[in-house]
């Protein structure tokens, strides 16, 4: 668990735990950890991107910390996955240039060329390793919320059968819910009902009024709104991979393009000089470091 409990944020406020945490909701991000240049890593950026001095970072901006949201003027995009984009182009000499997008749009960032990197946890997946390149960085767990006063008591994957499930449309939570269906369906349980909204806050008020019996997401997000927001609590958490593999969490960048090793070794710097783990603490993450990056490491199996 990231937090225990914490008031509700302001605009201007940081929210502080009661474990001592904080969240720095402020635009200025004057905590934001940072690191040096490295030139023989700057070297491997590819001549395009090095020549343009920008890293061209996309995601999909939620409206819960800790991951990517909206700062306090809500306009600025801050987060921890902000801030592993920030130490990457610190390495590599670049400035980082963020924007927004709904999930697959993203994608379609990438294979144009208009994005450079899909930074926001993203799963790697077998799937998408056949498109694109990954660098690892956290790990993937998600968790599954429900509204505060739910008697709904999750033990394992037969406990969905007949509920409303929200989920991000082409997740790898998305694929969890599927496979657990299909699986329950093969020993005669009615299937969970999937439901698709355009965003967290659609989400979480559809768990304030009941119109869900769940939302399966990120379960950074997924602790700091339920302890911030007091309307919902967290059922049970799982590795974003399922139950075979602990799933993990990645910079995508278009495939063999030559980009994803210098993302790859600028990472590894940062975990060696230890500012990386100091980013993850910041936003309550260190639970979920990995000792190194790894360059497309096995994925969330193919869809069956």
């Amino acid at each position: 668990m990231l937090v225990t409990s914490c008031s509700e944020p302001t605009v201007g406020d940081t929210v502080t735990a009661d474990n001592g945490q904080t969240f720095d909701l402020t635009p200025e991000q004057k905590g934001r950890i940072a690191t040096d240049k490295v030139d023989s890593i700057a070297a491997l950026v590819p001549a395009p991107i090095r020549d343009r001095g920008v890293l061209r970072v996309t995601a999909n901006v939620g409206s819960t910390p800790p991951l990517d949201f909206y700062a306090s003027d809500n306009a600025t995009i801050v987060g921890s996955e902000v801030d592993v984009a920030h130490l990457v182009g610190d390495v590599l000499g670049l400035k980082v240039e963020n924007s927004n997008a709904d999930w697959a749009q993203n994608f379609v960032r990438i294979d144009s060329g208009e994005a450079d990197a899909f930074i926001s946890n993203v799963t790697v997946t077998e799937e998408r390793k056949e498109k694109y390149d990954f660098a690892t960085y956290r790990l993937d767990n998600l968790a599954l919320e429900a509204p505060a006063d739910s008697t709904w008591e999750y033990h394992d994957r037969k406990d969905i059968a007949g509920k409303r499930i929200g989920v991000t449309s082409g997740t790898n939570q998305e694929q969890l819910l599927v496979d657990w269906n299909a699986q329950n369906a093969a020993e005669g349980l009615k299937p969970a009902e999937i439901v698709y909204y355009q965003n967290n806050a659609d989400y979480y008020l559809a768990l304030a009024s009941k119109r869900l019996d769940g939302y399966l997401g990120p379960n950074p997000s997924a602790v700091y709104h339920s302890a911030s927001a007091k309307e919902t609590k967290i059922l049970a958490t799982y590795s974003g991979g399922g139950d075979a593999l602990q799933g993990e969490i990645a910079v995508l960048t278009k495939k063999d393009n030559g980009l994803i090793q210098a993302v790859n070794q600028a990472l590894n710097h940062v975990i060696q000089n230890g500012t990386y783990r100091k980013a993850l603490d910041r936003w309550g993450l260190g639970g979920e470091a990995v000792p190194q990056s790894e360059i497309n490491p096995p994925g969330l199996p193919k869809k069956s």
